[in-house]
């Protein structure tokens, strides 16, 4: 009897067996069924992607990046914003090179009515009778003259000579001292040689010293420019 009842038993799991590992080949099977349709639908979801980039960055193109395209001003607009561009670029420019001229050229005034007030080491106006008292026949003293310059005014026994004369040297600028052993200015940095009225005696200097007219102003001493011949070499002034 035990044989049996062994047998069924055994013939009940068999079923049970396939059953199981059918189960397992379905579920295989869909897997590998939603895996081919993922593979097969990701190149069309990439594309799909790629094409929808390609109409933004286009749509970005035609109306610009924050929103519609910007204005674009028509021909005559534009010449209008070419010459306000121009002309506020254009003034403050020539302000500075009409600056930079006055400095190098400035205006010069002709005659005693352009006359200018000497100052002494600290610009301050000069008393002409304070100078004649203070100073002897024959001294030579620098002043602030026209422009700010070094001018030499020639004292007299009764007051001073009708001109004066500029301290620079015709050569390379520097200043001539006076030299009261030679009765000469020379100049110190190349030897060149001017004589009491300010001519040049020896080189390399090529000209003489500029002239000035000396005159007063309410009782200062005061300088005015020598617009006419030089009286040492009967030529014009070659500092006009």
């Amino acid at each position: 009897q035990t044989p049996q009842v062994s047998e069924p038993k055994a013939r009940l799991m068999v079923p049970s067996c396939q059953h199981s590992s059918m189960k397992s080949a379905r579920g295989f099977c869909l897997a590998a069924f939603v895996l081919v349709s993922l593979q097969s639908l990701s190149p069309s979801f990439v594309l799909g992607t790629q094409r929808q980039g390609q109409e933004i960055s286009l749509a970005r193109a035609s109306t610009g990046p924050t929103g519609p395209a910007p204005f674009v001003p028509d021909l005559q607009r534009r010449q209008l914003m070419n010459v306000v561009l121009v002309s506020t670029a254009a003034i403050p420019l020539f302000v500075a090179l009409g600056a930079y001229l006055w400095y190098f050229v400035p205006p010069v005034a002709t005659g005693l009515g352009g006359a200018q007030l000497c100052g002494d080491l600290d610009g301050m106006p000069i008393k002409y009778a304070s100078w004649v008292k203070s100073h002897k026949s024959n001294d030579r003293e620098l002043v602030q003259g026209l422009k700010g310059e070094p001018y030499y005014i020639i004292s007299t026994e009764d007051g001073i000579k009708d001109f004066a004369l500029l301290s620079v040297c015709t050569h390379l600028g520097c200043v001539v001292p006076w030299d009261k052993a030679k009765k000469k200015f020379c100049c110190p940095c190349h030897g060149s040689q001017y004589d009491e009225n300010g001519k040049v005696v020896r080189g390399p200097a090529p000209l003489s010293l500029a002239l000035a007219h000396t005159t007063t102003l309410n009782g200062n001493l005061a300088l005015s420019p020598w617009t006419e011949k030089d009286f040492r070499t009967e030529t014009d002034p070659w500092w006009n």
